[in-house]
């Protein structure tokens, strides 16, 4: 379910984005219903959960027992079609954040250049180098499940963080300017009460994470990820570009309260 947070992403270069947000948010339940929830129930409903083999596909199987021979053949296709529609979108993502961190005087300002159909191009060439590590670590490890499953857990958690973030500065918005939110045309419903059922949920989710030992290998690993994260943002904070924009902006949330 995570990247559903790229809708609010590309709010930026959205035509009509007041018209249009709400439409592809309002479009995303309907999805993940149809795509996960009805899919998984048509699963169950033919295979008892208790009895799927971990080792095979349920798609396969299901497929199978309709009679469908090229079963393997086309949830492939599927694998392989969402697999490169969510690395697209992840290169999409990655380079505008990278060249937004680099407009702010956060990454290396080599970063924050356009070309002249105005994409970042620098950006967007980090974004698949990164992309390809995963090669190597495939290519590196014991197996493509101990790679895969290394994987989906520290993005998994990295997307926890993120989304942490995320509902974090939703409560703080929600306290700092209600004068705004209560102007907002696009409210989420019990937005305050879902952000903190939300956070127990991650929660919950740190804590099953630790109950498998390859998944707690992973959850152990992330810290060093952060720390390196901490360092970097200690190094950058010294920069006069970066003291010099933080003034600003405090100089500026202080003229706004004041108003």
């Amino acid at each position: 379910f995570v990247g559903i947070e790229l809708v609010g992403t590309t709010a930026a270069e959205a035509k009509d984005p007041e018209r249009n947000l709400p439409r592809a948010i309002n479009s995303i339940p309907v999805r993940v219903m149809l795509f996960y929830v009805a899919a998984l129930t048509v699963i169950i409903a033919v295979t008892p959960w208790r009895e799927i083999d971990p080792n095979l596909s349920p798609f396969v199987a299901m497929f199978s027992l309709a009679g469908l021979g090229i079963a393997a053949s086309v949830v492939n296709f599927v694998v392989l079609t969402s697999a490169t529609s969510s690395a697209n979108s992840g290169i999409y993502s990655t380079s505008r954040m990278v060249y937004g961190l680099a407009t702010e005087g956060d990454a290396p300002s080599l970063f924050g250049k356009l070309t002249s159909r105005r994409v970042p191009a620098n950006a967007l060439f980090l974004s698949g180098v990164f992309l390809l590590s995963g090669v190597v670590m495939v290519a590196a490890g014991d197996s493509i499940v101990a790679a895969f499953t290394l994987v989906t857990t520290i993005s998994s958690l990295c997307f926890i963080f993120v989304w942490t973030i995320i509902l974090v500065s939703y409560l703080v918005y929600r306290r700092r300017r209600p004068e705004l939110h209560e102007a907002s045309k696009f409210k989420m419903p019990g937005g305050v009460v879902m952000c903190y059922i939300v956070l127990a949920f991650f929660a919950f989710l740190l804590w099953a994470f630790t109950q498998k030992e390859d998944t707690l290998q992973a959850e152990l690993v992330t810290p060093v990820w952060f720390l390196v994260l901490g360092i970097a943002w200690l190094v950058l904070r010294r920069r006069p570009r970066h003291l010099a924009r933080e003034a600003t902006f405090r100089a500026e949330l202080e003229s706004t309260d004041s108003d």
